[in-house]
């Protein structure tokens, strides 16, 4: 009986070539799950308890202490509960097959005590934090880093026990919990909790990706410096402040993702797993594959079974303690392949199969979902890859790696390289329908126009490459200014073609919702500690005289027209027009079609494209007034397909627009008689009631003024003090 081809490689025949390569990749990671699992039932589960045996545990008859060090050859617990002194009473046993073991009686440790492990080994000694430490904080004095014992009274107990996440689709909001405050300092979880959350859920986002919550040394990593694994970082508050945090985002129906590091570990060897026992390749390469040649950190060797056995454990730790509800693996092109990607162009699919990858690290990342799937079938898995390696986001049983998405980061450069070196007569429809759509068909994606990725200092935020200084002159509500004007508008455009696309989900970083103006830069030496770059100005957003408010509604709108309709990202997309010279775009998803007129100079009047036969309402447009536009275009017509004898036995008409330039707009088709409509359209409705939200949650009032409605798209006029009337653009 001839064998059955892997689902990966039956759709996609050019993969044919290297299915040898594919089969043997798949055949890997079932040996290695048989091999880590003949003593745990089969259950990859079972075997990826590494946390709940390593650690200080409470027991029948106290405390219970193991460290996996096979180098070692004496190890003693120190800390506030023996003077940091030796003491025979906390000295641990070799039990053999490099554990070791302590039981110590009840009275003698406490909830807030501190601990380090003193570890000798032939030829040194040394201070180490325990791998498996569940809590660890800096000496705000000394800024030394200890483990500590976090045992309280009363755990916290969840309330939301059966939350399920929506993807349907998915809307990520990225952030960072230390930067998320107005004021400048390191933030903390309750104050996440009780200020950022409730934004969010206004904003319409379902889902958070929070950074940085494994402990890291250096606050100015970003949190990709990992320490300590298994360590939710204690710079924002306790574990129990964290885990509210994730109940309180469940119970408004947000899921919680955790962007995890297990591509590296920081080199520190007092605070991290470097020498935990005294050598160099318990956890790591031990040759010269040991450092990483750009990010000044230590490689994982995947190839040993217990490095497995610690970052499966860690996958299942985050989910069952804190109940993430999944991850967004950092760095996973560097761990694909042995060169990580550096300075390498994928061209073809031959790059993918030419003995530059890593199987090892394949294998677990294969297993990883496995394991993170079999624990919750709901569970996301979100890859951060830029090689495009086939079968990354394909189940393993069809052949892949196992990822629910792969980041789609061909996205942001193209707008980065579109804003900085493409005349906006330059901006062909062709060029970003491709870009757009340019991903495998079998694997989904999480688009996105800019991550934190693009706010760190030395790059820009999208806002910011369009207005640059005029940010800081021209942002009152009235002041008309043409840079601004035409930045507001691409912003807005930009967002809504690339949300608009998805074939998975969308990302937004905290604050780019409303053009969060400069840079994230963290305290470090360079700026004197500051903490002026790393937070987020909120009252920006919450002023009612200033333009950010207008790209917080448009967001808001923008999001509630693709969340509103159930499995938009499932929706096939439609190639409706794409007219170079012109500079007009149009797509359909189901009842909705996507209109953009990229063009800075030239409006048009009955712009003509084929569409389904019938009546369309304009539900969403980038120049309505709320959105900071110039309301040329009226949301209350609707609008009708034209017949044509050649397509009409296709069910297809003429739709004819009126296209401001510089414009893009959302048309949804009526299939019953709409009531007649005097106010504003449905999204725009929808972006004042989600502003109103925004208001009562922060508690912020202010007075409103009215809109300047009075420049045009191409050339600002002088600035009057309120007008009611709109002046038409001329078409060309």
């Amino acid at each position: 009986m001839k064998k059955q081809k892997l689902e990966l490689l039956r759709n996609d025949l050019w993969l044919e070539p290297f299915e040898e390569a594919i089969e043997g990749r798949h055949l890997d990671a079932k040996h290695k799950l048989d091999e880590l699992t003949a003593d745990c039932q089969g259950s990859l589960s079972e075997f990826a308890n590494a946390h709940k045996y390593f650690g200080l545990h409470r027991d029948a008859d106290g405390w219970v202490f193991r460290e996996y060090a096979p180098n070692a050859t004496d190890i003693m617990l120190v800390g506030t509960f023996n003077g940091w002194g030796e003491d025979a009473r906390f000295r641990l046993k070799n039990i053999g097959g490099g554990v070791w073991e302590a039981h110590i009686p009840a009275n003698l440790i406490r909830h807030g005590d501190l601990y380090k492990m003193l570890v000798r080994w032939n030829g040194g000694s040394g201070e180490r934090i325990p791998t498996y430490a569940r809590r660890v904080v800096q000496d705000p004095v000394t800024k030394i880093f200890s483990a500590e014992v976090y045992e309280p009274t009363t755990a916290y107990q969840f309330k939301v026990n059966d939350f399920k996440p929506d993807t349907r689709p998915l809307l990520i909001y990225e952030c960072h919990i230390g930067m998320a405050q107005q004021e400048e300092k390191v933030g903390s979880y309750e104050e996440f909790r009780t200020k950022i959350l409730p934004r969010i859920a206004a904003d319409g986002y379902n889902a958070i990706q929070i950074m940085a919550i494994q402990e890291h040394p250096y606050y100015g990593s970003f949190g990709y410096h990992v320490s300590n694994f298994f360590a939710a970082s204690s710079r924002f508050g306790t574990p129990d402040e964290l885990k509210h945090l994730i109940d309180d985002a469940h119970s408004l129906g947000i899921a919680v993702i955790m962007d995890i590091v297990h591509s590296h570990a920081v080199k520190n060897e007092s605070e991290g797993i470097g020498r935990i026992d005294g050598s160099y390749d318990l956890y790591f390469y031990g040759d010269g594959r040991r450092e990483h040649p750009a990010w000044d950190s230590l490689c994982f060797d995947y190839g040993k079974n217990h490095v497995l056995h610690f970052l499966l454990s860690n996958c299942k730790f985050w989910m069952e303690e804190y109940r993430f509800d999944g991850f967004r693996f950092d760095g996973v092109t560097s761990m694909l392949y042995y060169n990580h990607g550096l300075g390498q162009a994928f061209g073809g699919y031959a790059d993918y199969y030419d003995g530059n990858q890593d199987t090892n690290a394949i294998t677990y990342l294969t297993l990883a979902n496995i394991l993170i799937h079999q624990l919750n079938p709901n569970a996301i898995t979100i890859a951060e890859e830029m090689s495009g390696m086939p079968g990354l986001a394909i189940k393993f049983e069809d052949g892949g790696i196992g990822f629910d998405y792969r980041m789609a980061m061909g996205l942001p450069d193209y707008w980065i390289k579109m804003i900085k070196e493409k005349k906006d007569e330059d901006w062909h429809p062709t060029s970003i329908m491709w870009e757009i759509t340019n991903r495998r068909e079998d694997e989904k994606t999480i688009s996105y126009c800019e991550s934190h990725d693009q706010a760190l200092v030395g790059d820009k935020t999208i806002i910011f490459r369009l207005i640059d200084k005029e940010m800081y002159w021209h942002m009152m509500v009235g002041d008309n200014n043409q840079v601004v004007d035409r930045g507001m508008a691409l912003h807005k455009m930009i967002r809504l073609v690339t949300i608009a696309s998805i074939n998975g989900g969308y990302l937004n970083f905290m604050g780019n919702e409303f053009g969060h103006p400069e840079w994230i830069d963290f305290p470090r030496q360079g700026n004197g500690w500051s903490h002026k770059y790393a937070r987020r100005q909120w009252d920006l957003a919450d002023r009612e005289d200033l333009k950010y408010r207008f790209l917080n509604a448009f967001d808001n709108a923008m999001v509630e027209t693709v969340a509103s309709q159930h499995n938009f990202q499932a929706l096939p997309f439609e190639k409706l027009w794409e007219k170079d010279d012109d500079q007009i775009m149009a797509f359909r998803r189901g009842d909705l079609i996507f209109v953009f007129n990229w063009n800075p100079v030239k409006s048009f009047s009955d712009y003509g494209f084929l569409a389904p036969a019938g009546e369309y309402e304009v539900i969403l447009n980038t120049d309505a007034e709320q959105f900071g536009g110039y309301g040329n275009i009226d949301s209350s017509v609707h609008h009708f397909t034209l017949p044509d004898p050649l397509y009409s036995p296709a069910g297809k008409g003429w739709l004819k627009l009126y296209i401001p330039a510089r414009t893009a707009m959302v048309l949804r088709a009526v299939k019953e008689s709409p009531k007649t409509s005097k106010g504003n359209s449905t999204a725009e409705k929808t972006a004042t009631k989600a502003t109103a939200t925004k208001k009562a949650a922060t508690k912020k009032t202010a007075t409103k003024k009215t809109v300047d409605s009075s420049a045009t798209e191409v050339k600002p006029v002088a600035k009057r003090k309120c007008t009611s009337r709109k002046k038409k653009d001329e078409s060309k």
